[in-house]
């Protein structure tokens, strides 16, 4: 067998047909993610103009937003594993809604906006405490959700 025939029998060979394939399949995940993601992002974008955050003040709005799109993703993974969705709901609302909802690039901006101001150990109080925050929300949140499916289900 000489090596052509080795590279054209292999299942790893990216053709433009097969990459056509591909992408023809993720056309609907792709729509769905991009539907979501904006509808997150003017959620996002709503929270900030009902509560802005004045010029020098902690950054309350970017982190409650982001505790409360962590919470909603533990919901959303627990109750999706649990009940057996759409395939195109965990996409829809976790990539797209609840990944445009959650600001962690606004998140990082914070961080390097209070230090800039010499407010150095409140930045690093932010950057530990809402990644602190945000794991214990998914954590707690599907721990919750698993919790309250499995006593709906003893029913």
């Amino acid at each position: 067998m000489g090596r052509a025939d080795t590279v054209t029998d292999s299942p790893h060979v990216h053709t433009p047909q097969r990459r056509g394939f591909a992408a023809r399949g993720q056309l609907p995940v792709v729509c769905v993610v991009s539907l979501g993601g904006g509808l997150g992002a003017a959620a996002r974008y709503g929270a900030g103009l009902l509560w802005p955050t004045a010029d020098g003040a902690f950054p309350w709005t970017t982190f409650f937003v982001n505790a409360v799109g962590c919470a909603l993703i533990g919901v959303l993974l627990a109750a999706i594993d649990a009940l057996g969705a759409h395939r195109l709901l965990r996409p829809f609302l976790g990539t797209g809604v609840l990944g445009g909802f959650t600001t962690f690039s606004t998140y990082a901006v914070d961080i390097q906006r209070l230090a800039g101001e010499g407010r150095t150990a409140l930045a690093f109080a932010y950057l530990a405490g809402t990644l602190v925050t945000a794991l214990v929300a998914v954590w707690a949140a599907a721990g919750a959700t698993r919790l309250l499916l499995e006593r709906r289900a003893a029913r």
